[in-house]
């Protein structure tokens, strides 16, 4: 989605001007924009309320009902909103964009650059980076579990006996929003944003009618009572703030969309609805409490009148759904960016709308979500245990979002040290609070989150390191480039035949291995030879003006190297179409494709442990094909394979 918003200035004689008219076409664009954000962007925090003033008193939170402590925790709600989301997000880390992209991978891009010049600081990053975004994938799962679980539980507040079916209904839910995946969301994606409005107005109607029967709950507003309830709790501070965090889930969601939205909606759809109605819902949840202590069961469904709560639950599930999608949706851009950072093997990746670029799915995560996600509903078996599990990953990744910020505060916009220290020093120290609050639950349930981590960061790091150790094989083995290309080109005996052949390398300078093994097997040469490296950079786009670099070598012989950003669908054919600005034309209906695939053949002894070469080997063998990964027409490929030894 393109969030270049236009700008304009009305004019000063108050008649309309074509600026004027750009300057509204612009607020309409920005209100567009803010009420699709409301959909994607807000969908996972919004949900927040179904399950954490429930778990404040009555799961983990371990907290007694008692007017001083109901007050005194949703005040605690209202200024962590204020603080994390408010401050940290929306006000500091959303001007952290790495050319108008967010997201844990395009901060850790952006961060990593600005100390290109220390490498072991560098990797120690790249390798803190990789992990948030790891910790991702385990948002990814327990979202959409945690999320439709606590709506449809509404169900046994309407009748005890739907309760052995909370469990099947939320898998048939999830089960059927996985199965829609491989269609995209371009058809019922645009009734996300009205239906988020109507949960959120939803949220603040029912807030205000329960603050007006208990009005002493706006005490919540003074930050001394939520200082207060937290000197008050002793060593359970770290019980309450693990269950307070619950309310913060989806902060990174703000980040991590701003490139479909731009910072402008997301900040307007926050201060203009998401942030009132999400307060004003905590505060009607306290208020209930405050008139009713036995409702802390499920002080959310319980503020509904028995006549409207089973629409409540509808539209609860509705928004479950909406918030599920959006991570899911996530899931699938951060596997597309790690993989054209070098990060994960190629992988089939199908583009659901062939108008939004963004839109794509991803069948292999797809099924590892969906398996992950039943997983987690029938082990834990309901919202209250899944909530021990839900926080970690959410403030691991939020303090690791706050170290790779400071890197961009100090080094790439220059403030001087000891500002970016202060200015970043209080958010290490609420973060760590949070991370040391959901780590003490650990051993009832937050380890699944951590495992699926570790699991995605040994992915990673085996697939990176292990490119690595081919590139080098690779590069030891072949002949240099320019060299090759001379004396072939002025070797009188070789034969020369008639079309264009385009050699795609993965090392630049050397001598492809699908060439060399056409010269040995075919004892040819074509006409035009042209070699191909794709080159993916630490930046989301690269515009056409800068896709394409065009080096004659010899004689019949060119280098090409196409440049794409993290975000950008690499597209072969299309991207060789701009050679002709550089001097060379590329006749498509007369050109061949020359792959390499290299087979991995794991050795003892090397730089990296043999059981992790042959989990190298494993992924290498089942990655994606160059040809569909690059868009190449399959009827024009010619794939010639090698051993390697690494």
């Amino acid at each position: 989605m393109d969030t270049n918003l236009a700008r304009g200035t009305a004019a000063t004689d108050g008649t309309s001007s074509p600026l004027g008219t750009a300057a509204a076409h612009s607020k309409q664009r920005t209100a567009a924009l803010a009420l699709a954000a409301l959909g994607v962007v807000y969908g996972d925090i919004g949900t927040s309320p179904l399950y954490t003033m429930k778990e404040i008193f009555t799961g983990s939170g371990g907290v007694p009902v008692t007017p001083e402590n109901i007050i005194g925790a949703v005040s605690v709600i209202f200024w962590m909103l204020m603080f994390i989301v408010t401050l940290k997000y929306v006000m500091l880390v959303l001007k952290a964009d790495n050319r108008g992209e967010g997201g844990i991978m395009a901060l850790l891009a952006l961060a990593s650059t600005t100390v290109a010049d220390r490498p072991k600081l560098r990797h120690r990053l790249l390798l803190l980076g990789t992990f948030g975004a790891c910790l991702f994938y385990g948002d990814s799962v327990l979202t959409p579990a945690i999320s439709v679980l606590s709506a449809v539980e509404g169900l046994e507040i309407v009748t005890p006996a739907f309760k052995p079916w909370v469990l099947p209904i939320s898998a048939v839910i999830l089960i059927g929003l996985f199965l829609v995946q491989r269609v995209g969301t371009a058809v019922v994606g645009r009734w996300f944003g009205p239906v988020m409005v109507i949960w959120f107005l939803l949220l603040a109607a029912v807030g205000v009618f329960h603050i007006a029967q208990a009005p002493q709950i706006l005490q919540a507003l003074d930050p001394r009572v939520a200082l207060q309830f937290l000197i008050a709790r002793g060593w359970g501070l770290f019980l309450a703030m693990g269950a307070v965090v619950l309310a913060l889930t989806g902060a990174e969601a703000l980040y991590a969309d701003m490139g479909h939205f731009g910072k402008n909606a997301i900040r307007i759809a926050w201060m203009g609805m998401v942030l009132p109605c999400l307060a004003l819902n905590y505060m009607g949840q306290g208020a209930l409490l405050l008139t009713n202590p036995a409702a802390a069961s499920n002080p959310f469904y319980l503020m509904f009148p028995a006549a409207v709560l089973l629409p409540a639950v509808a539209v609860a599930t509705l928004a479950t759904i909406i918030a599920s999608q959006a991570v899911i949706s996530g899931a699938y851009s951060l596997t597309q960016q790690a993989i054209q950072l070098g990060y994960l093997p190629r992988m089939h990746i199908v583009h659901t709308s062939a108008h939004e670029k963004g839109q794509i799915y991803v069948p292999s995560v797809n099924w590892f979500l969906l398996v992950a996600v039943l997983a987690a509903v029938f082990g834990f078996g309901s919202s209250t245990a899944m909530a021990s599990a839900y926080g970690i990953a959410v403030t691991a990744t939020m303090l690791i979002t706050t170290v790779l910020t400071y890197f961009v505060v100090r080094h790439a916009w220059g403030y001087p040290a000891w500002v970016s220290v202060a200015s970043t020093l209080i958010f290490v120290v609420v973060d760590a609070l949070l991370v040391a609050s959901c780590s003490i639950k650990i051993v009832e349930g937050g380890w699944f989150p951590l495992a699926l981590a570790a699991l995605f960061l040994l992915i990673m790091t085996t697939w990176k390191h292990g490119r690595e150790l081919l590139s080098a094989a690779l590069r030891a083995d072949q002949p240099e480039l320019a060299s090759f290309a001379t004396a072939l080109a002025h070797d009188p005996h070789v034969t020369r035949v008639a079309r264009t052949a385009v050699y795609l390398s993965s090392e630049p300078g050397v001598v492809p291995n699908a060439l060399l093994h056409n010269m040995k097997h075919n004892l040819v040469i074509h006409e035009r030879n042209i070699i191909v490296n794709a080159v993916f950079h630490e930046e989301p786009w690269i515009g056409f003006a800068r896709r394409v670099e065009v080096k004659p070598l010899a004689p019949s012989f060119w280098q090409v190297t196409l440049n794409f950003g993290f975000m950008n669908q690499p597209n072969l054919p299309k991207a060789l179409e701009l050679c002709g600005t550089h001097g060379l034309e590329i006749d498509a209906m007369s050109t061949s494709f020359f792959l390499s695939r290299e087979t991995v053949v794991p050795t003892k002894g090397s730089e990296m442990a043999l059981w992790r070469e042959n989990l190298f080997e494993a992924m290498s063998r089942n990655a994606g094909q160059a040809v569909d990964y690059f868009r190449i027409p399959h009827n024009a490929v010619i794939e010639l394979g090698s051993r390697v030894r690494i």
